[in-house]
């Protein structure tokens, strides 16, 4: 079960704001040509990767080309997918102006349109984190991973969905813009809006199965058993990969859930207060956290998702240090201890709830405790002007960072424990 945070009165939320919008701007500050070559040296160690591995796989009929070049390419998969592609579409590195960095152009090696990407994760995910109804990435439409959604006799299924959906995560992101699940429920229609993003969908999916099925596997001659095995081992690896880490981002225990009511007309520090509620981090070595997009500080990058993500485990420890200052629970932890609470939770809300049984989280109805005053920070840094963000996270009303409406105060938003 989630251990419930403690909720901050309107002025806490206004300084905790503050301080994270401090960060930001101090590191937006700092960005220069180490950023630029660090994203530049990624790109070419993931293309002398993807270069070596179906090198290597066109000698496939040895065992150690086979290995080898299966390894290397499932690297570059990875690479390709995390640390490159997801981060340069978030925009991190639009202020470089470099083409081929451009976050609205970029496209990247896996099934899903980038188009469609950049509004179903940056847009939709990103502005409506974990709110039970609008974040659909939430089950992704397949499985039940929230309390707040009502039990089916279909949800028995929840760990052969998730099983599946690990194997096939390319194809669930591709199609999770499309909204499939919701035309098959009766609950959507296939408009002409949604006919183009599914034919831009097959497109996709059409070349990037004609590239590593047809084409390579021809290319090869006799090698071709052999070098489509290594393909499909190399795109299931990445698949398997990238569904782990985002789902111990999302839903591991301790991590929160809101509904819609709970998160009307936010300010700046409620929508931080949530984003931190709504995640969670893991812990592991530099290579582990390039291998994983740098979303191993899932936390740091939904409070800053336009921040190159290889600056989120420099500000890591100064994200904590506020987080325990207001109260606020870090979740973190090592890969097997946040992706075996994840297993428990999918097969948890596969069966029926019992009677009475639900998390410790208080109700809406019941009074939150109150958290106390923050220590003063031993060093603040000076607020600067926040240059303004080239993918925000979220539209936010004017004059809303520091000021609140003469009404009755809300204590911040109240959660919703996410099942353990």
């Amino acid at each position: 079960m989630s251990t419930p945070a403690l909720q901050l009165t309107p002025e806490q939320l206004d300084a905790f704001g503050q301080e994270l919008d401090e960060i930001r701007a101090r590191v937006v500050a700092d960005l220069g040509q180490r950023d630029v070559d660090y994203i530049n040296r990624l790109i070419r160690v993931q293309r002398a990767l993807e270069v070596a591995g179906r090198g290597l796989l066109f000698a496939g009929f040895l065992p150690p080309a086979w290995i080898g070049g299966t390894a290397a390419l499932s690297l570059s998969k990875i690479l390709d997918n995390m640390e490159i592609g997801h981060n340069v579409m978030h925009g991190q590195y639009d202020w470089t102006g470099d083409e081929r960095l451009n976050g609205k152009s970029f496209e990247w090696d896996t099934a899903c349109p980038a188009d469609q990407w950049r509004h179903s994760h940056n847009y939709s995910h990103h502005t409506h984190t974990n709110i039970v109804g609008k974040d659909r990435d939430i089950g992704y439409g397949i499985l039940r991973m929230s309390e707040d959604e009502p039990w089916r006799p279909y949800y028995l299924g929840n760990p052969l969905y998730a099983a599946l959906l690990a194997a096939l995560f390319q194809y669930g992101v591709a199609m999770h813009d499309v909204e499939a699940e919701q035309i098959a429920a009766g609950q959507g229609t296939l408009d002409e809006e949604k006919r183009e993003k599914l034919q831009a969908v097959w497109h996709k999916v059409r070349g990037q199965t004609l590239k590593d099925y047809v084409l390579f596997p021809l290319l090869s001659g006799p090698s071709l058993p052999f070098v489509l095995a290594g393909n499909a081992t190399a795109n299931l690896t990445r698949n398997l990969w990238a569904f782990t880490i985002i789902f111990c981002g999302h839903f591991p225990e301790g991590v929160q859930q809101f509904t819609e009511e709970e998160t009307e007309n936010e300010t700046r520090g409620e929508w931080y207060y949530r984003q931190m509620l709504g995640s969670a981090n893991l812990t592991g070595g530099k290579l582990f956290h390039i291998l994983a997009g740098n979303l191993s500080y899932q936390i740091e990058h939904h409070l800053f998702p336009d921040l190159p993500a290889h600056r989120y485990g420099e500000i890591s420890d100064e994200v904590r240090e506020i987080r325990e200052r207001y109260g606020i629970p870090y979740n973190t932890g090592p890969l097997h201890r946040q992706f075996g609470s994840v297993v428990r939770k999918i097969v948890k809300l596969a069966l029926p709830p019992l009677p009475g049984l639900r998390s410790s989280a208080p109700s809406l109805d019941e009074p939150a405790a109150q958290a106390p005053p923050p220590k003063p920070a031993v060093a603040n840094t000076s607020p600067r002007k926040l240059p303004s963000a080239k993918t925000s996270p979220r539209k936010l009303a004017s004059a809303k960072t520091s000021s609140r409406k003469a009404t009755p105060a809300r204590t911040g938003p109240r959660k919703r424990a996410a099942a353990a």
